[in-house]
């Protein structure tokens, strides 16, 4: 069963949190937390957005300040999902394969979830082809689809309604109205503006970076 994290739990904490490329502070003096339900991370092009989740999923290091992860009531650091089913080095991998590989890794993966939203994507007639056979928004949903089937404690999305059609923009946008009603699972969503339809949802952090 999903750990459920009373209202209050701070699943990340970042504090005087700076990242430097290329010889210059592209993140500099962040100071937020993550918290159950949907928070935001709103941002221009070019302002770190992409940066940022990557940070906070481990795979850049910071170049000044730190990211905690309190793991509230001793229940434990929490699971990240995040993942980009759609980079070149994926080519080569089935559908239902890397889908397979991201199931290895969280313990508490929900298969009614995969199901259903392999449904409700049109994604089931997709997922014996290669990844390279599929479109950009057919692999974006595929990466939607697991990070909602994980049970991560928290799970980041950039850009996630980018290149995807109507119907499934519609999926997702259920599915993070959802998010934001959960006290299990923390969500932070990446992009230029709050997505159109999430205006009336609940927000529990939002992290702005600037235009």
């Amino acid at each position: 069963m999903p750990k459920r994290f009373p209202k209050e739990s701070v699943l990340l904490l970042a504090q005087g949190l700076g990242l430097d490329l290329g010889g210059k502070p592209l993140l500099n003096g962040l100071n937020f937390s993550l918290h159950p339900g949907l928070n935001l991370l709103l941002g221009g092009e070019g302002r770190g957005k992409t940066s940022l989740l990557r940070l906070i999923a481990g795979t850049l290091k910071p170049s000044r300040g730190q990211i905690t992860l309190p793991g509230p009531d001793g229940l434990g650091t929490p699971r990240i999902f995040y993942a980009c089913p759609e980079a070149a080095e994926h080519d080569d991998c089935l559908a239902q394969d890397w889908l397979n590989q991201q199931r290895s890794q969280f313990p508490d993966w929900q298969m009614p979830v995969q199901e259903a939203l392999a449904e409700a994507f049109a994604l089931c007639e997709h997922l014996g082809k290669s990844m390279r056979m599929l479109s950009t928004g057919s692999r974006r949903k595929i990466g939607l689809l697991a990070a909602a089937a994980s049970a991560a404690e928290l799970t980041l999305l950039d850009q996630p309604f980018a290149a995807l059609d109507g119907r499934s923009s519609r999926v997702l946008r259920e599915l993070l109205l959802e998010a934001a009603a959960q006290r299990e699972r923390a969500w932070l969503l990446a992009d230029y503006q709050l997505p159109d339809g999430l205006a009336d949802a609940l927000l529990q952090t939002q992290v702005d970076l600037g235009d």
